[in-house]
């Protein structure tokens, strides 16, 4: 008598499971071949993809890599308007905001004697000193770490400003 009902409780499970499977209102199912996806919509817009991602994601989701390979990096706005205002004096040689490189040229900083090139990548959309990374270079080769750390303290401290200058704080 116990295993009948084991095995009762079993294929209960497994139709309760299939039927889990083909629901989710129309349009949408597992058998459903006819649905047309946001993401193979040429005119959908990112938010119906990411809205259709999130309907979509699964458990088996963690294991995959599933990111599409068009999605741009978000750089934070306020780190990249204080890298511009800061470095000012640079002439700029390329700009990428999309993956949030700034390449300068040799400048000489107002009063000062010696002329410095920089690399910057902001590579996180957080406002945090980790989004940020400098190179500055001399004529003569790499700068000293603490000339390196005052220019980033002067770019997050005016990222910083123009975020209180906003009012999202």
């Amino acid at each position: 008598m116990g295993n009948k009902r084991w095995v009762g409780c079993g294929i209960a499970a497994l139709a309760l499971v299939g039927l889990t499977a083909c629901g989710g209102g129309s349009g949408s199912g597992l058998f459903n071949a006819k649905a047309k996806r946001a993401s193979e919509d040429p005119y959908a817009t990112a938010n119906e993809i990411a809205a259709e991602r999130k309907r979509t994601s699964s458990l088996l989701d963690l294991f995959t890599n599933a990111d599409d390979p068009n999605t741009t990096v978000e750089v934070n706005k306020y780190i990249w308007s204080a890298t511009l205002d800061i470095l000012n004096f640079l002439p700029i040689e390329s700009v990428d905001p999309f993956s949030g490189v700034i390449v300068t040229g040799y400048g000489t900083p107002p009063g000062g004697g010696r002329a410095y090139k920089a690399t910057v990548l902001i590579q996180d959309p957080a406002l945090d000193a980790r989004s940020l990374k400098l190179a500055l270079m001399t004529r003569s080769g790499p700068a000293s770490p603490e000339t390196v750390r005052a220019v980033e303290d002067a770019i997050l401290t005016r990222a910083r400003q123009l975020r209180i200058r906003d009012g999202k704080l």
